[in-house]
């Protein structure tokens, strides 16, 4: 059964594939966000008033924040030291974070052209602690498309 209209994703049916391979382990995805600059146009009109138009600009670049648990992904590991070693040839990869339904299928896809990893931070390691290890890694992209 497929989602009806009016239906509404829930928040915990996503993934993120890079160069097309799904990364496991997702905890959240946050800050995605699609912005572009507002051009004012401000002009006379025949009648000698002021008038003024907003126009769309340029889109901008942004970024994201991914938690995932802390694992050996060595692919994941590889790309987080490409980026951060500032080797870009390697490091900009094409990613989608995808949206799915409750029976896992993909209804809407973020993809984020030229991401890498600018920012890694590790959960608290503390003695006598039984918590999950995490690693959030602030991923920045030069495009948004949302299909």
């Amino acid at each position: 059964m497929s989602l009806q209209p009016g239906d509404a994703l829930t928040s915990h049916n996503f993934g993120l594939q890079i160069d097309g391979v799904m990364v496991e382990y997702l905890a959240e995805v946050s800050g995605l966000t699609l912005e572009q600059d507002v051009i004012e146009y401000k002009q006379n009109s025949s009648m000698g008033r002021s008038e003024v138009a907003l126009l769309p600009g340029t889109q901008k670049n942004g970024q994201c924040t991914v938690v995932r648990g802390m694992t050996q992904s060595a692919s994941f590991t590889q790309w987080i030291n490409d980026s951060i070693a500032g080797r870009m040839a390697t490091a900009r990869k094409n990613a989608s974070i995808i949206m799915m339904d409750f029976e896992d299928n993909p209804v809407k896809r973020y993809n984020l052209r030229n991401a890498w990893c600018s920012k890694i931070d590790t959960s608290t390691v503390k003695a006598g602690e039984a918590a999950a290890l995490t690693e959030t890694v602030t991923i920045v992209f030069e495009e948004l498309v949302i299909e």
